[in-house]
C-alpha cells in the first residue's frame, strides 16, 4: 500500500517535469529556428538573437529600458485591476439576474464591437493627454470581454447550494466566500489570462498615441529611426515580465482550481 501511494504520488511530479522539459526544449527550438534565419537570410532588418540579446543589454544599461518596462507594467497593473473588478461586478450580475442581462446586454454587444482605437481617441479627446485617459480607454476597452465571461460562468453556478445556504442559514459573506465565487474561480482565471494578454497590446497603443513614456512611446521612437533589434530587445523584456507573472500568480491559482475539481 504504501508503495502504491508513493508512486502514485511520483506519477504527478514526472508528468510536470516532463512538460516542462517540452516547453523548454520548444522554446530552445524556436531560438535556434531564428538565430539559423537570421544568418541564413543576412539581412538587416532580421536581426538574430544574439543581435537582439545584444540590444536589449544596451537598453538596459544605458538606456531607459527598465523605467519603460516598469511604467508600462504599472499602467498595466492598474488597467487590470479596474478591468477585472468592474467587468466581474457587471457579469456576474448579468449572469444571476435576468432582467439586468436583458436591459444591459445591448449596451454590453455594442461595447464589445468598438474599435479599441476609438475608444482610445475619445478619450484623449474628451479627457485630454493625461494618465486618467490613458487607464480610461484601457479599462473601457476590456470591460466588455471580462463581463461576458463572468456572466456565462455565473449562469453555471448550481442554484441548489443557494437553497441549501438559505436553509441552513449561511451568512451572505461566507456563502460568497466558501459557495458561491469558487464556482467561478475558472471562469477568473480565463478573464485574468484573456484580459493580461490583451490589456498590455491596448496600453503599448495608447502610450504611442499619447504618452511620453511606457514601452509604447519607446517603440515608436525606434520605429522612426528602424531599430529592429532595439524594438525586439523590448518585446522580450515585456514578454519575460508577462511569463513572470503567470508563473507567480496564474499557475499557483490554476493549480488550487485543479485540486479543488
Amino acid at each position: 500500500m504504501a508503495i502504491s501511494a508513493v508512486a502514485g504520488a511520483s506519477a504527478p511530479s514526472r508528468a510536470a517535469r516532463t512538460a516542462t522539459l517540452i516547453k523548454l526544449s520548444m522554446f530552445v527550438l524556436f531560438l535556434v529556428i531564428w538565430q539559423t534565419l537570421a544568418i541564413v537570410l543576412a539581412q538587416p532588418d532580421f536581426p538574430s538573437f544574439t543581435q537582439t540579446l545584444s540590444a536589449l543589454y544596451y537598453h538596459s544599461v544605458s538606456g531607459d529600458l527598465i523605467i519603460n518596462v516598469a511604467i508600462t507594467v504599472t499602467r498595466v497593473a492598474i488597467s487590470f485591476i479596474l478591468a477585472i473588478f468592474l467587468g466581474s461586478i457587471f457579469g456576474i450580475a448579468m449572469g444571476a439576474r435576468a432582467w439586468f442581462n436583458q436591459l444591459s446586454d445591448s449596451f454590453l454587444i455594442i461595447l464589445l464591437n468598438v474599435p479599441a482605437l476609438v475608444v482610445i481617441i475619445l478619450s484623449y479627446i474628451w479627457i485630454g493627454l493625461v494618465e486618467a485617459a490613458a487607464i480610461t480607454a484601457v479599462v473601457i476597452n476590456k470591460i466588455p470581454t471580462v463581463a461576458v465571461m463572468l456572466r456565462e460562468g455565473a449562469r453555471t453556478t448550481d442554484p441548489k447550494l443557494a437553497q441549501v445556504a438559505q436553509v441552513y442559514n449561511i451568512p451572505w459573506w461566507r456563502f460568497m466566500r466558501k459557495i458561491y465565487l469558487p464556482q467561478l474561480y475558472p471562469f477568473f482565471l480565463a478573464a485574468a489570462r484573456n484580459g493580461l494578454s490583451l490589456i498590455w497590446k491596448i496600453v503599448l497603443v495608447v502610450e504611442l498615441l499619447g504618452r511620453s513614456d511606457g514601452v509604447g512611446f519607446a517603440l515608436h521612437s525606434m520605429f522612426q529611426f528602424f531599430d529592429i533589434a532595439g524594438i525586439l530587445a523590448y518585446t522580450m523584456a515585456f514578454i519575460a515580465v508577462v511569463f513572470m507573472i503567470e508563473w507567480v500568480c496564474f499557475t499557483p491559482f490554476d493549480a488550487r482550481i485543479q485540486r479543488g475539481r
